[in-house]
């Protein structure tokens, strides 16, 4: 069954210590967890729910991840599941779901599509195990609370658009509980309950995020990857404004010859991340026959090196680069060129480390017939 799906993730997480929806569990932002999840299991669209002005922080939490749009929501859920129901075309069943609740299951969502052939509606609930008690204002135990019939309700709740809706329409409070089942049960709507997950919990508090961690399956847990890359381009006679190396243009009297910017330093560098995430080299990303690249600046390579890590889910630790030269002297630029990569690729810049050495006058950068670079850098991915 085809189906659309909406993340309410506009509210401020103040229990959790604010803007919880943007935090890391096992390094990647809670929301990208049950986003990803839906959009696996075939949501179209998926629509987040956010704050105001919270688009550019999905867009990065969410990089490399197609199928979803944004709205802003409202003041209170109801009013942000009402935006978000409106972002949609058609009468599919809609999944709608707590950004805090990352651990979604493919087998739940399919359980919630199926228990709506003969409802209105259908929520997760696992039944209540513990024993129940009332407690006083003085935190004394009072009468005890018979747990038979009683179930936690979880999140995704599926609906067809149109009876979330009409029920909407018609509740007659001013506020509408924060529970999308109640208000289309309370509008004659019936309700399945559909086997629940001890894992689809919400994190609520800081202590929860704690406990997530611990929870993330074994083959979700992250690996260190390591990647090398190696450039080399030849000396020629320059104009005077000197050549380019690593993002940084330096003084000398000659420039270094290539279809693009010719910046061997952060050629090897987009080569060794490209090489940590076997994506091909440089080459096969910008081919120096497709005249695009022509004089380009090799910022751009670097950069894109780094979405496809981050579309992968993964981070860069740290990079370490040589260049190999007689001339010119790196080292007055050197801050300069850690910078200019550390901005590039969103690092501390002690994260980024670049060093020069000659060949004591021996092979062809002895001869300063040409330049060498050589990096490696370190990435995190999920495993």
């Amino acid at each position: 069954m085809t189906f659309s799906a909406i993340i309410v993730a506009a509210g401020s997480g103040s229990r959790a210590g604010g803007d919880k929806q943007w935090r890391t569990v096992g390094d990647k932002p809670l929301i990208r967890w049950s986003a990803q999840s839906l959009l696996a299991a075939g949501a179209n669209p998926l629509v987040l729910v956010l704050a105001e002005g919270a688009e550019d922080r999905a867009r990065e939490a969410l990089a490399g991840l197609d199928g979803w749009i944004s709205v802003t929501g409202g003041a209170t859920r109801a009013d942000s599941v009402k935006a978000g129901l409106a972002a949609l075309s058609d009468d599919r069943p809609v999944l709608i779901h707590d950004a805090a609740r990352p651990f979604l299951k493919a087998h739940t969502i399919h359980a919630l599509l199926d228990a709506l052939a003969d409802a209105e509606g259908a929520l997760p609930a696992l039944p209540v195990a513990d024993s129940l008690r009332r407690g006083d204002a003085d935190n004394l135990m009072g009468e005890v609370v018979d747990r038979e019939g009683l179930y936690r309700a979880q999140t995704p709740q599926a609906f067809r658009p149109s009876t979330i809706l009409a029920a909407y329409t018609a509740w007659p409070h001013a506020d509408a509980p924060t529970d999308e089942a109640s208000v289309v049960q309370a509008h004659g709507g019936r309700v399945r309950l559909v086997a629940g997950e001890a894992d689809l919990f919400k994190l609520t508090y800081p202590e929860d995020f704690a406990m997530a961690e611990r929870l993330i399956p074994e083959n979700t847990r992250r690996v260190t990857r390591v990647g090398m890359g190696y450039d080399v381009h030849r000396w020629v006679e320059g104009d005077g404004s000197g050549t380019w190396l690593c993002g940084v243009q330096v003084p000398h009297t000659h420039t270094l010859l290539g279809h693009s910017d010719a910046d061997a330093g952060l050629h090897a560098l987009t080569d060794a991340i490209l090489g940590a995430i076997a994506e091909g080299d440089i080459g096969d990303h910008f081919p120096p026959s497709d005249d695009r690249w022509k004089g380009a600046s090799s910022d751009v390579f670097l950069a894109h090196a780094h979405e496809l890590v981050k579309a992968k889910g993964g981070q860069i630790i740290n990079v370490d680069l040589t260049l190999i030269c007689e001339q010119p002297k790196v080292k007055p630029h050197r801050a300069a060129m850690r910078q200019r990569i550390a901005d590039i690729l969103e690092l501390d810049l002690g994260a980024v480390s670049v060093k020069a050495t000659t060949t004591e006058g021996l092979g062809f950068t002895g001869r300063n017939e040409g330049l060498a670079a050589q990096a490696v850098c370190s990435i995190e991915m999920p495993a």
